[in-house]
Parts: structure tokens; sequence; C-alpha cells
């Protein structure tokens, strides 16, 4: 399905997706991707939502590669966000909608990221919006099982 007839260059779009596919600036990719408006898309590894844990959706966003403040434990203060960290994280789960545990989105939510699973098809539709508005949106995309 034709999902973005025009689209700026400058900007990652997600112009079409299919069951087992998505094209983004109308390139294909069949393999689960991370996107933001700017830089690269990034392929990733991952076959389903059971394959995400906290570590990977802090790695994804690179909180991992944050300067932390060596006395911030004494104010509890939460570790340092990049600064393009996004406001909102979009999991697209594939062709049906999976609820991850609190305890692996627990992380992001504390710092103020907010982080939404919905079907990929929905994800993309939510992002491409998002983005649009100028949002500091990030889109982790699973495909469509190709078993189903």
């Amino acid at each position: 399905m034709l999902l973005q007839k025009d689209y700026n260059p400058a900007l990652n779009t997600v112009t079409a997706y299919g069951e087992h596919h998505l094209d983004i600036n109308r390139v294909r990719f069949e393999t689960a991707v991370c996107v933001g408006p700017e830089g690269p898309v990034r392929q990733l590894e991952l076959q389903t939502a059971a394959d995400i844990d906290a570590a990977f959706l802090k790695a994804l966003i690179g909180l991992d590669a944050a300067r932390q403040d060596p006395l911030a434990f004494l104010d509890d203060a939460p570790p340092a966000l990049p600064k393009d960290a996004p406001e909102v994280l979009l999991i697209g789960t594939g062709s049906r909608q999976v609820f991850l545990a609190p305890d692996i989105i627990r992380p992001l939510l504390q710092l103020g990221i907010g982080v939404e699973t919905m079907t990929t098809q929905a994800a993309a539709r939510t992002y491409n919006i998002l983005m649009s508005e100028e949002r500091r949106v990030l889109a982790l995309l699973l495909p469509g099982d190709p078993h189903a």
C-alpha cells in the first residue's frame, strides 16, 4: 500500500508498506529497521517483539553511549540523554500488536521518552505524521511474520 505519495528526500519517510516489507524513501526493507527523521536507516537483527529487551532499547536510543555524570547518583538524577534522544519511540510489532512487559519500557519512560507499541502499519503511519510535525520521533519497525 502506498503510504506517502510525495516525500522530502532530506527526511526519512515511510513511503509504502506491505505484509512483509517497508519502503523508506522508496527503498525496500524486508528486515526490522530503526528509522528517525534524519540519518541512516538502521537494519536490525530482530525477528519478533520477543527479541526486544530493556538493554536493546537503551542502546537503540544511544543511552549507553551518552556521557554519564559520575556524581548523578548523589541526586538520584537520571542518566544524561543524548542530545538527539527521541521524545517518543514507536515500536511496530509486525502484523499484530504486541505489548512489551513494563520492565522493558520502564527505563525509557523514567527518562521522559514515550514508548508506544502498535502494529507496524500503524507505527509507520504515526511515524510519518510525527516526523512531518518536526517531532523527535524514532521508529523501530518489525516486518510482518513471513510465516503468517
